[in-house]
């Protein structure tokens, strides 16, 4: 019977998110937020009837990862770096990096003056928070003009993979700058060559497996590279956005003979199939992360008066570093682009990942959770006041 109920939870979730999904794009309410309430509600009925739900914060930490990698491969197999987009990956590339690095430094900055705490802890702590959710501004964007949502998904692309390097980099440098700037370089070399090796045997067997099952496999071995990579303190993330961005730009790596050897007539079906594989297992595990992330919240947390103010603070730096960024990188109305700068699972997977002794002390529990609602709350608001082009193609 346990079992049986355990079934009936998950499907429910799953269907409940999806009917989230629509209703988001009618609605212009990011199904985030409704995934939280769901997962407060959930815990607000299990502590009622007293039943412990086990292991929850290992089970989110993992569900974090894997919704991290299937998101930035999704983002990778949806960019096309051909010729005439080099002026969009250039402008979206800055505004990326700009965004991140502008907004950690303000945010930084001001807890510096607030708290007693070194400049180095309050840059790795706020450095979560410079980063755009992919996902939850992919939905936003659905029903923007092709060229607003084409910006928006090389921006927030862009920002996974820029803020994991930095990430990377800040948490390996507390003791030498030079040491973890060579390291870093080094490593990310490094990484590439391994990630251009994978990509082209990982190509190598998408045009020869004729087994039913395909692509678990081989995403299976894109998960294992990952691991392995991630264990020695290598930019992983870094072989995800190159293998993403290697199978949907063949064209441009894949010439004459060795398009003979390593694509098959069908890659194209093929790599369709992929891209919607993809796209599901990030929408599953998406699900479950802010179910469970939302089952986790401390109430009590998110209506301290302090957490309140500092997070209300956090979102208007956030807003006030977007809004010339992007009039001074998107060519036309930036409108709602200017309100999409939502926070969401790497900032929370980023900033629940610092270690311990790197954790600022007089930093409220509620921020993080508060800064992911009010700036969800922000993309819905100006999603719903636009009143501008609707196009879909």
């Amino acid at each position: 019977m346990t079992t049986s109920y355990l079934i009936l939870v998950l499907s429910l979730a799953v269907l409940i998110s999806y009917g989230f999904d629509l209703l988001s794009s009618r609605f212009k309410t990011p199904p985030v937020l409704l995934l939280l309430l769901l997962g407060v509600i959930l815990r607000l009925v299990t502590n009622s009837l007293s039943i412990q739900v086990p292991l929850v914060v290992p089970t989110l930490s993992t569900l974090g990862t894997l919704s991290l990698i299937l998101v930035v491969l999704e983002g990778g197999l949806d960019l096309d770096i051909e010729p005439e987009r080099l002026s969009l990956v250039r402008r979206t590339g800055l505004m990326a990096l700009l965004s991140i690095v502008l907004t950690t430094l303000l945010l930084a900055t001001m807890l510096y003056l607030l708290l007693d705490e070194s400049y180095y802890k309050c840059l790795l702590n706020t450095l979560p928070f410079g980063i755009i959710s992919s996902s939850i501004a992919g939905q936003a964007v659905r029903p923007l003009s092709a060229e607003k949502r084409e910006f928006s998904t090389y921006e927030t692309s862009f920002a996974a993979i820029i803020s994991i390097m930095l990430y990377n980099f800040l948490i390996v440098s507390d003791q030498s700058v030079w040491g973890a700037a060579f390291g870093f370089v080094r490593d990310t070399i490094l990484m590439g060559v391994i990630s251009l090796i994978c990509c082209f045997a990982l190509l190598y067997l998408i045009g020869r497996i004729n087994h039913p099952v395909k692509f678990l496999p081989i995403i299976s071995v894109l998960f294992l590279v990952y691991a392995v990579a991630d264990i020695y303190d290598l930019s992983s993330l870094v072989l995800v956005l190159i293998f993403g961005l290697f199978l949907n730009n063949t064209d441009l790596f894949i010439r004459g003979n060795l398009a003979r050897l390593f694509k098959s007539d069908l890659f194209e079906t093929e790599l369709d199939q992929l891209k919607n594989l993809t796209a599901e297992g990030a929408f599953i595990v998406r699900t479950f992360f802010f179910l469970l992330y939302g089952f986790s919240i401390n109430l009590k947390a998110l209506i301290d008066p302090d957490a309140l103010i500092v997070s209300s603070l956090f979102v208007i730096v956030i807003f006030a570093v977007r809004w010339p960024l992007l009039r001074a990188l998107f060519r036309g109305d930036a409108r709602p682009l200017n309100w999409i700068a939502p926070r969401g699972l790497i900032t929370i997977l980023l900033y629940t990942n610092i270690p311990q002794a790197l954790k600022l002390t007089g930093f409220r529990e509620g921020i993080l959770t508060l800064v992911v609602i009010l700036t969800a709350i922000g993309t819905a608001i100006g999603t719903i006041r636009y009143k501008g082009e609707r196009e879909i193609g």
